[in-house]
């Protein structure tokens, strides 16, 4: 009897089907133009797998929808805001001292909560063949 790691499980999809499936979380960046309303538009995604050394962001800013619920919203600090967050996703000297983390590490900090005008939303987990494939999918459902 050989024992296999959780990692290296095998997932049965349809019949004569096998798939390799790997754990990811995600959180929703969300853009509260107003704290002390609550309000928020979903404005991207950050999607982590451990296993595959994954960590991705993407965002997509609705100008109209955040404009609807602010007309003094500082659009461009948002997407900057935005822009920050993927660069910190991608790593590197780019992102600063924090690219030269981990990707767990940099995710952990990306989801921590505060009270910004960009916030992440809760962490969600899944299984995945592949987690770039999860942030496109995951922003078409929830972001755009």
């Amino acid at each position: 009897m050989s024992v296999r790691r959780y990692s290296d499980a095998v997932t049965t999809g349809r019949v004569g089907e096998e798939r390799d499936r790997a754990v990811f979380e995600y959180a929703l960046l969300r853009v509260v133009p107003r704290v002390e309303r609550g309000e928020c538009v979903n404005a991207g995604v950050i999607v982590y797998c451990q296993e595959r050394a994954f960590l991705a962001a993407r965002a997509e800013v609705d100008e109209a929808r955040l404009l609807a619920l602010d007309p003094g919203v500082d659009v461009a600090g948002v997407r900057r805001a935005l822009e920050a967050v993927e660069a910190l996703c991608r790593g590197g000297a780019v992102a600063g001292a924090a690219g030269r983390e981990r990707p767990g590490q940099r995710f952990r900090w990306l989801t921590a909560p505060r009270s910004t005008i960009v916030q992440p939303g809760p962490i969600h987990g899944g299984l995945t063949e592949d987690p770039a494939v999860e942030v496109e999918r995951l922003l078409d459902r929830l972001v755009r």
